[in-house]
């Protein structure tokens, strides 16, 4: 992915399912990757800020999250480093409530392309936004737990946390 915001901020913290890099714009958090996370960004020129609000405020609900103390995120984010295709796919992410599930095809029919499946699933692996944009909540149209960029491992572990297994 490549960003096109000129200036990127970045910070890392630890989670339990491993440490996480999280991005920022001025426009709101931009990235959450999963270290060793499939589809990293070129981070060449980032800006490493740990006092930068939006990534303050990730790192807060994502640490709330991983307690147990919230299954929801209330956050200003940046989508835009994506195509339109990509943007709509993230946005139908977002409606997906914590502890449910849907499917690539239900998916491709909500951005109302039912023929889709194959480039929903391929927008699903870009989401820049792990656990905030709950790419994870997305299983195969049986039901099984399919490929996750952070690895099936931790989707695994986020939707045993959401009590959606």
């Amino acid at each position: 992915m490549k960003f096109k915001s000129k200036v990127i901020y970045t910070s890392h913290i630890d989670t339990p399912l491993g440490g996480i890099t999280m991005a920022a714009t001025d426009q709101g958090l931009a990235g959450v990757w999963f270290d060793q996370q499939r589809h990293w960004p070129d981070t060449s020129g980032w800006i490493t800020k740990d006092d930068h609000p939006a990534l303050v405020e990730a790192a807060a609900q994502l640490h709330d999250y991983f307690a147990g103390k919230r299954d929801n995120f209330d956050m200003k984010l940046d989508l835009s480093h994506g195509t339109a295709f990509q943007q709509s796919v993230w946005q139908q992410l977002l409606a997906i409530p914590a502890g449910a599930t849907t499917s690539y095809g239900a998916l491709s029919v909500n951005v109302g392309n039912p023929a889709a499946v194959r480039a929903v699933g391929a927008a699903v692996g870009r989401n820049p936004i792990s656990v905030i944009v709950p790419c994870h909540r997305v299983l195969g149209s049986d039901g099984s737990l399919t490929g996750y960029a952070g690895g099936l491992d931790r989707k695994t572990a986020l939707l045993e946390l959401e009590g959606a297994l």
